[in-house]
C-alpha cells in the first residue's frame, strides 16, 4: 500500500465562527469530538489548533468552547445579526 496524501480545502465564506489562540491551544481536539455539526478536522501538525473547514455550518452552540480544557484557547464569534446592540437610555 502506498502512502497517499489527502488534501482538505477550507470553505470560503463570510463568517468566522471560531478563533483559536495557537499559544494556548495544545491540539487535544476535544472541540472536534464534541462539535455537533462536524465543522472542524484535527490539524495534521501535532499540537496545532484544529482546522475549521465548514464555518458557515456552525450552529454557534458553544459546545466546543465548553469542552476545551484550556481557557481562552478557543473563542466563539457570534454572528453580528445575533449580537445584542445596547443603547444607553438617557434619563431626565
Amino acid at each position: 500500500m502506498t502512502d497517499k496524501k489527502v488534501y482538505a480545502q477550507r470553505e470560503v465564506g463570510e463568517c468566522e465562527p471560531l478563533t483559536f489562540d495557537a499559544e494556548i491551544c495544545n491540539g487535544c481536539n476535544r472541540c472536534v469530538e464534541v462539535c455537533q455539526v462536524d465543522i472542524m478536522i484535527p490539524n495534521p501538525e501535532k499540537g496545532k489548533p484544529p482546522i475549521v473547514l465548514y464555518p458557515s455550518e456552525c450552529w454557534y452552540s458553544g459546545d466546543c468552547v465548553t469542552a476545551c480544557p484550556r481557557e481562552g484557547a478557543i473563542r466563539l464569534n457570534n454572528l453580528l445579526r445575533n449580537r445584542v446592540h445596547w443603547k444607553q437610555k438617557k434619563s431626565i
